[in-house]
């Protein structure tokens, strides 16, 4: 210290090293500190995500001229940020865990996808937390269809690989070949059309029903998810009243 205390030299290279060593010290503390942040930016993320997908969910395929929008152009479908705080894989029936409940605004037979594609729908909720059937579930089928020609099946899981599902009841009159995209089709109200489900990697013919059973590898992992969105369709309820009557009706005739 004396030598350090009395000589100009020596006291500037002690100061050199210890503004080194603090300089460090710091900037592992600011490391540290943008880890943990890592966290709250993923949330901003995430729920421009949302923002993002609820826009393009609503979007129509006409163009409209000037500023112009209608009344009720962006509300058929509502997104919602959450996050899988459990997931299971290897059961039959399998099942997530999502942080979100109806305090949310988050209900049964709503649609779960991620970034990739479709997870599944919403079956339980409570005020802070909702269940979802995933796709791995032998008893969850989902209305999907052949991106390239329109032809309609139903997605299924056989039980057997978590990276795979299958699209049956396909007819054989479908223009298909492997590599081809499955997407969600138009007949259910849970998911938008064409959301991402996976990619067709094998063709087989089920001989009792003379139909493709087309095996699908999906797009998400499903061992490995983070944040997903919850869609809302809110004509959904609409269409079942609508159909629900028909139906009766029919049944009189």
């Amino acid at each position: 210290m004396l030598t350090i205390q009395s000589h100009s030299y020596h006291r500037s290279q002690y100061i050199h090293s210890a503004n080194a060593v603090s300089g460090y010290t710091y900037g592992q503390i600011n490391s540290v500190k943008e880890y943990f942040g890592l966290r709250a930016k993923n949330e901003e993320l995430a729920k421009e995500n949302a923002r993002l997908k609820e826009l393009l969910f609503n979007k129509k395929d006409t163009i409209l001229e000037g500023n112009a929008t209608p009344p009720g152009f962006l509300s058929d479908f509502k997104v919602i940020q959450a996050k899988v705080i459990k997931n299971s894989y290897s059961k039959q029936e399998n099942y997530l865990t999502l942080d979100r409940g109806n305090l949310k605004g988050i209900k049964g037979d709503m649609g779960v996808i991620s970034d990739r594609g479709v997870i599944g729908i919403i079956d339980k909720t409570t005020k802070h937390f909702a269940t979802v059937i995933s796709i791995l579930h032998t008893n969850n089928p989902m209305n999907g269809k052949i991106k390239n020609s329109n032809h309609f099946g139903s997605l299924t899981w056989d039980g057997k690989s978590t990276g795979y599902v299958q699209l049956i009841d396909v007819p054989k009159l479908a223009t298909l070949k492997k590599g081809d995209t499955i997407v969600t089709g138009g007949q259910s109200f849970i998911f938008p059309e064409n959301i991402p489900v996976g990619k067709i990697d094998k063709i087989f013919i089920d001989k009792s029903t003379n139909k493709f059973v087309i095996n699908v590898r999906l797009f998400n992992d499903m061992t490995n998810l983070g944040y997903v969105y919850i869609i809302e369709n809110k004509k959904k309820r609409e269409k079942e009243i609508l159909e629900a009557a028909t139906e009766k009706d029919a049944d009189k005739r």
